[in-house]
């Protein structure tokens, strides 16, 4: 994710950015804790994107609900809406690795931006094609491009994390002159947006906190790196407090989670609310931090940090082709949740899919290696134009997924674009 991909480079030296936590020796060029974190965060990612659908099929439509939809239910998303820990988990990974980084300011992004970019064109090698050979065999169009646009969907993470990577530099600088100031100046605008959003009834006058929300959470791991945050317990109280403030005599729903039906979401777009749930969380989990650094987390981390990319692409498609087998071949649909067929099959579910993953992460591991092309002296322009590209065309597979028809290769063309100007030219 990206933030999943920070591993030691071949440009960097060993002073760690200054003011790191005491706990954590300088020496190290590993943070379990952020490790630990990515891990946990995608991981739950994943649990819930399998867990969460109701899916039934009538022969010619799938249709899905949300089992988080159930009364009350709305209170778990508080703690499993972990994207606010990944933003986070990138900040500090973003800040530390761009302080040891000797190369210019606008080269560290760019190299970002391959890792980034690089297996995305894997997904989309099996993707554009595959819908049109689905259609070819007989599939009902229906299902056909429900799950070609849910497989792009969760791009959206990365056209986000493309903003971040750029303005890491930017972004460091500023905390160093500024400090709490700049996440503050985030939520300000964040809360300018929401009055504006809700105000005038218009939701995409709320899109402009895409920006602010995530910079603003991304900042906090920035602010973590160079041992700024040292008041967890303030943060923690202070930010679960003011969304359950902000939830109950506000406009905001309760749920941190897009639900079916709902007259708004706290997610698209991200609102104040959710800032004020992610401050929480960045407080518990670094009170928590002694504890989850003495975990044994080493075989783990060792295993799945260089293929948790490929996890948060791939594990998307094995649920569409475990729902094509199970759901559309065999005609069994989800149970009703919580009830006892529901809890008997869960875990065979959750098998089958382990399993389906397991064989794609085989297959496309080793796209998180990132050729060993050289990079191009990076200036500004070529850097921003780059980023504007690559960010373009994950934007627009979010937006139309790999559905037939021309928007999802121009989109792929549009990366393979910004991928390109990373790479210099044979007379420079």
């Amino acid at each position: 994710m990206t933030i999943l991909l920070d591993r030691p480079e071949t440009s960097v030296r060993s002073p760690a950015p200054a003011r790191r936590p005491a706990a954590r020796p300088a020496a190290e060029h590993r943070d379990v804790f952020i490790d630990a974190l990515r891990v946990f965060g995608i991981s739950v990612v994943v649990l819930e994107h399998w867990s969460m659908p109701l899916l039934s099929y009538d022969g010619t439509r799938i249709t899905a609900g949300n089992a988080l939809s159930a009364p009350g239910v709305w209170v778990l998303t508080w703690i499993i809406q972990v994207m606010p820990l990944v933003f986070f988990a990138g900040g500090a990974a973003n800040s530390i690795s761009f302080g040891r980084f000797t190369g210019g300011p606008a080269a560290w992004p760019a190299i970002r931006l391959r890792r980034l970019a690089w297996p995305v064109l894997a997904l989309a090698a099996v993707w554009i094609p595959l819908p049109h050979v689905l259609l070819s065999m007989g599939v009902p169009v229906q299902p056909v491009e429900l799950g070609a646009r849910l497989v792009g969907q969760l791009l959206w993470f990365l056209a986000v994390y493309v903003i971040a990577v750029v303005v890491t530099p930017l972004m460091v600088r500023a905390h160093e002159r500024y400090g709490w100031l700049v996440p503050a100046a985030l939520a300000a605008a964040t809360a300018a947006t929401d009055a504006v959003r809700f105000a005038s009834g218009q939701e995409w006058l709320g899109y402009p906190n895409i920006v602010f929300v995530w910079l603003a959470v991304h900042q906090a791991g920035v602010m973590y790196a160079a041992g700024r945050v040292t008041r967890p317990a303030l943060l923690a109280v202070g930010g679960f407090g003011a969304a359950a403030l902000l939830v109950a005599y506000g406009p905001y729903p309760g749920s941190m989670i897009g639900m079916p039906g709902a007259g708004m979401s706290n997610m698209a777009p991200p609102s104040l609310a959710l800032l004020a749930v992610a401050a929480g969380q960045i407080g518990l989990v670094n009170l928590l931090r002694p504890w989850i650094v003495r975990l044994p987390w080493r075989r783990v981390l060792g295993w799945a940090s260089p293929r948790m990319m490929t996890i948060y692409l791939w594990h998307m498609p094995a649920l569409v082709i475990v729902t094509g087998v199970v759901v559309v071949g065999a005609g069994v649909g989800t149970p009703a949740p919580g009830g006892a067929a529901w809890l008997a099959g869960w875990p065979l579910w959750l098998g089958l899919l382990g399993m389906v993953l397991y064989g794609l992460l085989r297959c496309f591991a080793r796209f998180e290696r990132v050729p060993g092309l050289p990079y191009g002296k990076a200036g500004w322009t070529g850097t921003l134009v780059s980023a504007g590209l690559v960010g373009a065309g994950l934007l627009a597979l979010t937006v139309r997924g790999f559905a037939t028809g021309l928007a999802p290769v121009l989109a792929v063309l549009a990366i393979v674009g910004g991928l390109l100007l990373t790479v210099p030219s044979a007379d420079s």
